[in-house]
């Protein structure tokens, strides 16, 4: 990680191509990228991509999705920063609590301030999201966390 903090950018239509290509790398959805291109960012450290999130805001809620850094530029801090990134543009935004589904990252998500809980009780708008009522499987870990 270079001394300079993680850069968030709003995806384009350019960062299209990058971000399904790392969700796919990583299995994570990727079917409803193009469908909301505005909910996903690209973290930047200086000049070169090294991971992508989301943010499907309602309201004073969130879903976080699809937070992965590239496998070349793990083990450095980079998915702590682009967490912390994504809480800010959050957190700007307006939103209190975020929401978010795992299959293989709880631990990590638990470490930064999420909790468990059970998928009846995020909230509706979020419930109907497409990651949350389709794509993500009825298996994965359901967190929150208030950043308000």
């Amino acid at each position: 990680m270079s001394d300079e903090p993680l850069l968030l950018r709003q995806a384009d239509d350019s960062a299209l191509p990058y971000i399904e290509t790392l969700l796919v790398e990583n299995d994570l959805p990727s079917q409803d990228v193009r469908a909301k291109p505005e909910c996903f960012y690209v973290g930047y450290d200086g000049e070169d991509r090294v991971g992508i999130g989301g943010l499907e805001i309602h309201g004073i809620d969130a879903l976080l999705r699809s937070v992965v850094v590239e496998r070349s530029a793990r083990g450095n801090g980079l998915g702590i920063a682009l967490c912390e990134a994504l809480e800010d543009a959050a957190r700007a935004d307006g939103v209190e609590t975020l929401y978010l589904l795992t299959t293989t990252a709880a631990e990590f998500f638990g470490d930064r301030g999420y909790t468990e809980l059970e998928r009846s009780a995020v909230p509706p708008a979020i419930r109907r999201t497409t990651e949350f009522d389709d794509l993500c499987p009825s298996t994965a870990t359901c967190m929150r966390k208030r950043i308000d």
